[in-house]
């Protein structure tokens, strides 16, 4: 630091030692006319190294505070603070969260291979991942795990994270579960060896017609480009022509699984996308290989949780006017972060860098109001209208810019639809948003299954669940009965415009806990309307009237 820099500093250096002299409770007045004559006079001579000045402050306040403290815990509130004023998407992992938090992003995590939830405050397993140590063993669907090495955790308001803590850890290693099963009477202690689980990110490839083939992604991790392009070729060699790829609730990953993703449908030195900070030179990703899907057909399904990682690949899509964007406008990040691994196992994701799309649109949001204002955009939207009516999207004019075909497209706040599609009207019931938001759906869903599992036997597969089953009247009446029991009371005509998604969804809960994805999806699908606009633009000759060049006119 320059001395006249220095000089500068000097003022607010000293509030911050009068700061401190308010915190410990010292007397820095000094003028003696101002002290009580009974008053104890301290006076400090505080050398501030020049290049730690955080780490003096947190020294001075362990030697000098009127109470004990945890130097740990007082320097990791010192961090988080710091890094709430950079940005949203900078932050500090502790430790203890590590391995939580990056887990998924690597692809697996070591533990006892279930899905599960907390239903009535108890742990149920939804389904043993397949080839896990818990299905080796013979856990089932429905079990309710009532101990973890002889500790209750059913019914004393244990938190999920708490539960997951038990029940993960290190390969090899042994934990004891008991299990009540329906139909038998005494607790089952399973004793099960810990292994490493492989965590998906494409939920479910599958054919929607002879033609059309649909691949969800759910987040961008180190396994998602090998996932993508085994669907892919799976669903070629089924008759794949033209193809849905579902973004919707994404909420992004690794940058370079976006990258790898958008080289299989773009040709070979096309721009994906680049970046650029003010410690980080620009830096362009080109697609580099000849892609397995570069010139057939293609839709990309978003929302307004889609974000980052989501929307480089989407991006990228419009930008060359390679496909169709469907869906409503996405989330708006546009921000890189790179994580550094710190000495005591803890870390920090620091953003680094802006992306920009081919056309060198930035779609990140602004933040200059601060954090809450920043995550509580997508409300002000829904307030806005902007959910239901594209009209209601705020572009500005000074970030338009045009894509290789000369078509408009805007930055400054996520990636806007070639074609929009609102909330559909039943979703905007307050029969069904009470029911849904309060979780009764799917909790009904579960005890259909797990109450009528043997019945259900007879539906040997997904395709034959989702072809055969029918959610009858009776069963609509023991939802609108088990609701009511909870708490929603029954509104007919709020009911009569929502039974439809309700049905739907009802069905899409019992077949997941049947056959999980592999019935869920073609049932939820079925209803979707934002499914609906990508088959229509893909089978009725919409996808050229959008994507070809645009004429303009020239005047002689």
């Amino acid at each position: 630091m320059s001395n006249n820099n220095f000089r500068i500093f000097l003022p607010f250096l000293f509030a911050i030692i009068l700061a401190l002299g308010v915190l410990l409770g010292l007397n820095l007045n000094f003028s003696e006319t101002t002290a009580p004559v009974s008053s104890e006079r301290r006076f400090l001579s505080i050398g501030f190294d020049r290049n730690d000045k955080l780490g003096d402050i947190v020294n001075l306040i362990m030697d000098s505070y009127v109470d004990s403290l945890d130097r740990q815990e007082l320097t990791e509130d010192a961090i988080v603070n710091l890094l709430e004023n950079l940005d949203p998407h900078s932050s500090y992992i502790p430790a203890s969260a590590f391995r939580e938090m990056n887990d998924p992003l690597m692809g697996s995590f070591e533990g006892i291979g279930i899905e599960f939830n907390m239903i009535n405050d108890t742990v149920i397993v939804i389904n043993p991942v397949p080839g896990g140590p818990s299905e080796t063993i013979g856990l089932r669907s429905g079990d309710r795990i009532t101990h973890v090495d002889g500790e209750l955790i059913a019914g004393v308001d244990m938190n999920t994270r708490d539960i997951v803590g038990k029940l993960k850890g290190p390969k090899g290693t042994k934990v004891t579960v008991s299990v009540a099963r329906r139909g038998v009477d005494d607790l089952l202690d399973f004793t099960i060896t810990r292994d490493k689980i492989p965590s998906y990110s494409l939920d479910i490839g599958y054919m929607i017609d002879d033609v059309t083939g649909y691949i969800k992604l759910g987040q961008f991790s180190a396994t998602t480009h090998q996932e993508f392009k085994q669907a892919m070729e799976r669903l070629k060699r089924n008759g794949m022509t033209q193809m849905i790829l579902d973004l919707r609730g994404n909420g992004g990953g690794f940058l370079e699984a976006a990258i790898n993703i958008s080289d299989e449908l773009l040709k070979p030195e096309s721009l994906i996308v680049y970046t650029q900070g003010n410690s980080r030179p620009i830096t362009h990703a080109y697609a580099r290989r000849n892609g397995a899907f570069e010139t057939q057909p293609l839709v990309i399904l978003l929302d307004e949780w889609s974000a980052s990682a989501s929307e480089i690949v989407a991006g990228a899509i419009q930008d060359h006017d390679r496909g169709l964007i469907i869906g409503r406008r996405s989330f708006g990040k546009g921000l890189v972060q790179e994580q550094v691994q710190l000495g005591d196992g803890s870390a920090l994701r620091i953003t680094v860098a802006r992306y920009y799309t081919p056309s060198g649109r930035s779609i990140q949001k602004p933040y200059d109001n601060g954090s809450e204002e920043y995550y509580t955009d997508l409300m002000q939207r829904m307030m806005d209208g902007e959910l239901e009516n594209q009209d209601s999207i705020k572009n500005i004019d000074s970030l338009r810019y045009e894509t290789t075909n000369g078509r408009i497209v805007y930055g400054g706040g996520g990636i806007t639809p070639d074609i929009f599609v609102p909330l559909q009207t039943d979703e905007r019931s307050p029969y069904y948003m009470k029911v849904a938001n309060r979780g009764l759906i799917y909790r009904f869903a579960f005890d259909y299954a797990d109450d009528n599992r043997d019945q259900l036997k007879n539906y040997l597969d997904a395709p034959t669940f989702v072809s055969d089953f029918t959610v009858s009247n009776q069963i609509m009446q023991d939802f609108i009965a088990f609701s009511g029991e909870e708490g929603v009371a029954f509104n007919q005509q709020e009911y009569t415009s929502s039974q439809n998604i309700i049905k739907t969804q009802i069905k899409a809960y019992i077949g997941r806990n049947l056959f999980g994805n592999d019935a869920f999806y073609p049932v939820i699908n079925q209803d979707d309307e934002t499914i609906q606009k990508a088959l229509d633009a893909l089978n009725n000759g919409a996808m050229s009237s959008y994507l070809e060049p645009v004429q303009t006119a020239v005047v002689n």
